[in-house]
């Protein structure tokens, strides 16, 4: 790795404007994470793509990761569940396709349609607390809407009782959290997995029809294997991650986008677009996770004038990506609802699509209908300017999204 080095602001203050500074420098960049990791950062769509069904790319750090493997990324790093975590998401080859395999079954369409019923609730009963909002008092979307609706999807997916709820919150919160130092990263990876020991310990006892009750007891018909203890775990903490700070976040930035762009919320509400293209354009102009830590070269790799090293981190920066003027052209950095493509990398490519998009897009074209068809007046109660980031490099959404209801 001899390539100027960007150091990436671990509080992801303005991660569209380091994507574009990315993009500026080349397809491939060299960039410092937290704790003095390097990675190659791609934006570059097409050699991302490429790289992310390239047999020479691996997600296991423990089998091709030299920097961790040989010491040189500390077992204290504040990233390092990211990279170790026992799951699908960590995993290469036949061990990924045996993980996925096994994971499937809960996310399957009928499973994720049998959901619909369960989300139309949901959002009516936080819609019907909003709606007790005194007229002219602000209120935080991202607190009382976009936060609450797919933490309680997944919690009933998962079979999570109430009393861990408040738990696995702030611990999902931390780990998307990059600000957060080693001794703090790694108290909350201990406290994550204490909960979901004991979410496990419950549905040994009390099996349900959940995703953990599924999880616990599915054997593959084919060769008889089933998850380990530690993949079960490390499974269950994938879906909650990845299957609610991203919804978060979409909801979070479709909802601000629609606010900031009137004549977009217009074409919708005229029917000159439909609220699935919000919701993909939603998912191109603001990935949800900006950078997606990490995978590894197995080998040496040569793409075009691109040259990664055996062994070298890898930075899958999904933001960037997104809004490449490869895949858009001028119109790349404008929110447009009507666009004819609204391809998009939010949701990844290849063998590590996530299992969860197609739960993730219901719930958006549940609840941002019945938000504006509620609240057809709603506005922001702040200058854009003045709202603040969440901080994680990671995740990508706003600290709070204050919003008038009315326009009283």
């Amino acid at each position: 790795m001899d390539q100027q080095l960007i150091v990436l602001n671990p509080t992801g203050t303005d991660i569209q404007r380091e994507s574009a500074d990315l993009r500026a420098l080349g397809p491939a960049v060299l960039v410092e994470l937290p704790g003095g990791v390097k990675a190659w950062s791609v934006t570059d769509p097409e050699l991302l793509m490429r790289l992310l069904i390239d047999k020479r790319v691996s997600k296991d750090a423990r089998q091709h990761w030299p920097a961790l493997i040989n010491g040189e990324v500390p077992q204290t790093w504040s990233l390092l569940l990211w990279v170790v975590a026992d799951n699908m998401f960590t995993a290469y080859g036949a061990d990924h396709k045996r993980l996925r395999k096994l994971v499937a079954p809960a996310f399957t369409d009928r499973r994720t349609k049998a959901m619909r019923p369960l989300i139309d609730r949901i959002t009516a009963n936080l819609l019907d607390k909003l709606e007790q909002t005194p007229p002219g008092e602000a209120v935080d979307l991202r607190e009382s809407f976009a936060y609450p609706l797919p933490i309680q999807v997944i919690s009933e997916l998962m079979g999570v009782p109430e009393s861990l709820n408040s738990g696995l919150r702030a611990c999902v919160d931390g780990i998307f959290d990059t600000s957060l130092g080693p001794e703090e990263s790694h108290a909350n990876y201990m406290e994550m997995y204490r909960i979901l020991g004991e979410l496990v310990k419950f549905r040994r006892d009390k099996p349900g029809d959940d995703m953990t009750s599924l999880l616990i007891s599915h054997v593959d018909e084919e060769d008889g294997s089933r998850l380990t203890e530690q993949e079960l775990i490390d499974t269950l903490l994938l879906v909650i991650s990845a299957g609610h700070e991203t919804t978060v976040n979409l909801l979070d930035q479709a909802i601000f986008a629609l606010l900031t762009h009137p004549e977009q919320l217009a074409a919708v509400v005229e029917g000159r677009a439909a609220w699935s293209d919000v919701v993909e354009e939603s998912l191109r102009f603001q990935a949800p996770v900006a950078h997606l830590p990490l995978r590894y070269a197995v080998d040496d790799i040569d793409i075009d004038d691109v040259h990664i090293s055996k062994g070298d981190a890898i930075l899958a920066s999904y933001a960037g990506a997104n809004r490449h003027p490869k895949l858009h052209g001028d119109t790349a950095d404008t929110f447009d609802v009507t666009r004819a493509s609204k391809e998009h990398l939010s949701f990844g490519y290849g063998a590590h699509h996530c299992l969860g998009a197609p739960l993730a897009r219901l719930e958006a074209t549940v609840a941002l209908p019945a938000i504006f068809e509620r609240f057809p007046n709603m506005r922001l109660a702040v200058d854009p300017s003045e709202l603040n980031t969440v901080n994680s490099f990671i995740s990508n959404g706003h600290e709070t999204l204050p919003v008038y209801l009315t326009s009283e």
